[in-house]
């Protein structure tokens, strides 16, 4: 059975803080029928000063889904590594793998907006060397043990729930990212379908003497919205699609590969392209993908759509991937 998803970034680009209120309310409510219906993962993410209220605080939001919830997991793809204070988030996925009894999974990345790093004061240039402090520091704070940091002795707790501590992915798309992954001993989670770097990885865990797995996308990952009449959702919803794919777009260069790359300007081209896919619950079922990523709120989505879509992924699809 394919790998299920619900995925929330909280986009709203016209939003008023009651709709944005409203909004939030529902992603958790969504989660909480996910979990109910046997959904495999939440699936979240970090990014600063949008103008269209993309989520900043993913990790703030998995809590409240871990209250919502029962079984699902939450995933965190991708925290912005570099951005974060290393002993601050050590305590706060702690917390978090506590609350959620090990149900948190953390992609952590470097980023691609520059604009990101400048709002916080973070130096840019060193991205690579405070993440790879960042994934060292929490290593170590989640022994529970005294540790050394940046010269100070320093302990972290309360000790996780996981052992030998939470789940902690790097992401990336780079041969930089690849390394630091296998010299830490950890899984790698490439952005896209890229089997060389997952190759890569690989030998340089052999170097390394350490051992790790990969959580890759598959080569074709398209975000899914379900409805009965998919005509009828691209012409009334399909500007919320777009809207999405246009502001990815507008942050990616030709250096970053991502599972997510439109290079759509209209909906029909959209529409076309595939990469955001308005499909009926009988075609959803049928698709053979490796993971099936629900977008439900995609763009800014009214909710009552939002719901539509879930609900027929749940309640028809799912039982007929499960025969």
């Amino acid at each position: 059975m394919a790998f299920s998803v619900v995925r929330f970034n909280l986009v709203d680009p016209g939003a008023t803080p009651e709709s944005l209120a409203e909004r939030y309310r529902a992603a958790l409510e969504m989660a909480a029928y996910a979990d109910g219906h046997g959904v495999d993962t939440v699936q979240t993410e970090e990014h600063h000063g949008v103008e269209n209220n993309w989520l900043p605080s993913p990790f703030v939001f998995a809590g409240a889904v871990f209250g919502a919830t029962r079984r699902i997991a939450v995933t965190v793809s991708a925290i912005i590594g570099p951005l974060h204070d290393p002993l601050r988030l050590a305590e706060e996925i702690a917390v978090l793998d506590l609350i959620g009894r090990g149900r948190l999974v953390t992609v952590a990345g470097i980023g691609y907006r520059p604009e990101e790093y400048e709002e916080r004061g973070v130096d840019w240039g060193r991205r690579g060397k405070l993440q790879d402090e960042l994934l060292e520091t929490l290593i170590a704070a989640w022994t529970g043990e005294p540790f050394t940091y940046r010269g100070r002795p320093v302990r972290v707790t309360p000790r996780p729930f996981t052992r030998p501590h939470p789940l902690l992915l790097v992401g990336g798309s780079s041969k930089a990212a690849a390394r630091r992954a296998a010299r830490l001993g950890l899984p790698f989670f490439p952005s896209a379908h890229l089997p060389e770097l997952e190759t890569y990885y690989r030998q340089r865990c052999a170097e390394y003497g350490t051992e790790g797995w990969t959580m890759m996308p598959g080569p074709v990952t398209p975000l899914l919205h379900v409805a009965e009449d998919p005509d009828r959702v691209w012409a009334e919803y399909g500007e919320h699609f777009l809207h999405e794919a246009r502001t990815y777009a507008s942050w990616q260069s030709k250096d970053i590969r991502s599972a997510v790359r439109s290079t759509a300007a209209s909906v029909a081209e959209l529409r076309a392209e595939g990469v955001y896919r308005v499909v009926t619950p009988e075609e959803c079922a049928g698709l053979g993908l490796e993971s099936l990523v629900l977008h439900p709120l995609c763009g800014g989505m009214p909710v009552e759509e939002g719901w539509r879509s879930l609900r027929l992924f749940c309640d028809e699809v799912l039982p007929r991937l499960r025969g």
